[in-house]
């Protein structure tokens, strides 16, 4: 009876561990929601979306936020700006606790007012070397900026303290920041090539300080940082999205914008993403982006959108979200992180029934990303981050219509892969005759250790386990299989590899844009392969050390 009596302490102490460690994270870890509308006040793309139709989408976006009680934020292009229209409805809605901002696509009129000359085909022409700040000199985008301030302030009383884009500059950033103290700004999603928009291996999810040098680099120091917080938009799916595409230079898209037939009209899909967003596991905060720009027309968005409202309100009521405002989210978010904070992203829901798991982890030195998928478990991506890699766009403008922002790859599944072929660092046992085999495993748990690190445990079939742990600086592999297994990195035949191994089996490094930059095992040792990289460990253990600048 003692031995019975033990095990079922043990048991419940088991469970009451798991139940405050999920605790914890709920509660510990606000899941906070912005519903962000910009608009737009032309759409030349189709001659049937007229100014009318345009403003007839965001009056319906307004409706539905008051029929909720929900706080939204408005960003407007100049062109919206100064259309008396918007004005007095939008007026309205600041009045109800909305607030109102920029959206930096640039426009004509806005360029004109500028003392600029226009270069685009439409009055908008979304085209990066002319829609965007990134077409323009550094001069001339402060006059842009100028120019939008003074008549934002000129029109609703101050200036605006949240202004986003796709993708905006440093340099404008920076100005809006040192200039008109802006607090809070956000932009796309990753993705590749999608609209000729390239934004590859960042901050993923969540939000991030830029540096002084490159609008999509996380900065390391507070020296080196725009202390103003970029919030990711879309809502991308965390298992999913990254994928799609491979072996294509331009992705698909699988976000909660409410115009996606499989993705943010599907109230499966939504349900399934909102308990990754707000009930798994979370290092730090999880947040996403809502709404839709009005170039989709409230016809296109109407059904989504009417579906995902009441869900998100109902959550609030609940307690389980905070739906805010983007410039309450940068006040929150600068106050309690001086740097860009750790943070985490878990989804232990497939939203199409496939099994798949997925963790995000961010720091302001690294991402990095564990994909179960088939009773496998593998390192996805791991991207690192440098200050110091100067934007192609922060001195002078982009001539092309395509706009491209990365970090530096150490494992990219995307670029390295074929669609049958996929890249990553996966798990193996070694047999007696050093023969490598893919560790199959039956059960993964995520853990969030306070507000430093995230843990995935996984046991294999064998009973073996494996733990991944994940902190600001550090990447630690161990397992109790006592140095039978390793793990190696691949990537898909006909790919290059661009990383070298030196110093002793210990550092892996490459070059990007005159940058040194790499990774240094701490513990274990690397040895080139072919198409890849063995990881050797030792006494049982990995660690890699993914913010060492000086490799």
């Amino acid at each position: 009876m003692k031995k019975v009596r033990n095990v079922l302490l043990l048991l419940l102490l088991l469970a009451s561990t798991n139940t405050i460690a999920k605790s914890s994270s709920s509660q510990d870890s606000p899941r906070i929601v912005n519903i962000i509308n910009f608009i737009r006040q032309v759409e030349p793309r189709d001659k049937n979306i007229t100014e009318q139709v345009l403003y007839e989408t965001v009056h319906e976006q307004v409706k539905l936020l008051t029929k909720y009680n929900l706080k939204g934020t408005f960003l407007l292009q100049y062109d919206a700006l100064i259309n008396p229209h918007y004005q007095t409805l939008l007026k309205k809605e600041i009045d109800r606790g909305s607030e109102v901002g920029g959206w930096w696509e640039i426009t004509q009129p806005h360029v004109e007012a500028a003392g600029l000359t226009w270069r685009g085909r439409y009055p908008w022409d979304w085209h990066a070397d002319v829609g965007f700040a990134t077409g323009y000199t550094p001069e001339e985008r402060e006059k842009l900026v100028d120019i939008y301030m003074e008549k934002f302030k000129s029109i609703f009383g101050k200036y605006p303290a949240s202004v986003g884009s796709w993708f905006i500059d440093a340099h404008s950033l920076g100005y809006m920041y040192d200039k008109y103290g802006i607090i809070a700004s956000c932009n796309c999603k990753d993705q590749y090539g999608t609209d000729g928009y390239t934004l590859w291996g960042g901050y993923w999810n969540q939000a991030y300080y830029p540096s002084r040098l490159n609008g999509y680099m996380p900065a390391q120091t507070s020296k080196g940082q725009i202390p103003v917080p970029i919030f990711r938009m879309l809502g991308s799916d965390p298992i999913y999205q990254y994928d799609t595409g491979i072996g294509h230079s331009i992705q698909g898209v699988i976000t909660l914008e409410p115009v996606y037939e499989n993705a943010g009209e599907s109230e499966k899909w939504v349900r399934s993403f909102f308990k990754s967003i707000f009930e798994d596991p979370c290092l730090g905060f999880n947040y996403t982006q809502a709404g839709q720009e009005n170039s989709f027309t409230w016809n296109g968005m109407k059904k989504g959108l009417e579906m995902q409202m009441p869900i998100l309100a109902s959550l609030q009521q609940e307690g389980k979200i905070k739906i805010e405002t983007l410039e309450t989210s940068g006040k929150w978010f600068k106050k309690k992180y001086p740097l860009t904070p750790p943070t985490s992203v878990t989804a232990l829901t497939d939203a199409y029934d496939n099994g798949q798991k997925t963790v995000w982890f961010n720091s302001r030195y690294y991402r990095a990303n564990l994909l179960w998928e088939n009773n496998t478990i593998r390192f996805r991506d791991i991207h690192l981050f440098n200050e110091n890699l100067e934007s192609d766009y922060l001195k002078q403008p982009c001539t092309s219509n395509q706009c491209v922002y990365m970090t530096c790859p150490i494992i990219d599944g995307f670029l390295w892969s074929a669609p049958n072929d996929l890249a990553g660092i996966r798990l193996y046992t070694v047999d007696t005759n050093n023969h490598p085999k893919e560790i199959i495993m039956d059960k993964m748990l995520v853990k969030v250790l306070g507000e430093k690190a995230t843990e995935i445990i996984c046991r294999a079939t064998s009973g073996k386990e494996y733990t991944f742990t994940m902190n600001e600086r550090l990447i630690e592999i161990k397992s109790n299989d006592q140095n039978q297994w390793m793990m190696k990195l691949n990537v898909a035949k006909g790919k290059t590899f661009p990383l070298n191994i030196t110093n002793n089996q210990r550092t892996m490094k490459a070059q990007m844009k005159n940058i040194n930059y790499g990774i240094i095992c701490e513990k274990g040792t690397m040895k080139q392969a072919e198409n890849g990289v063995l990881f050797i460990p030792e006494k049982n253990k990995i660690v890699i050390d993914c913010s060492n600048q000086k490799i």
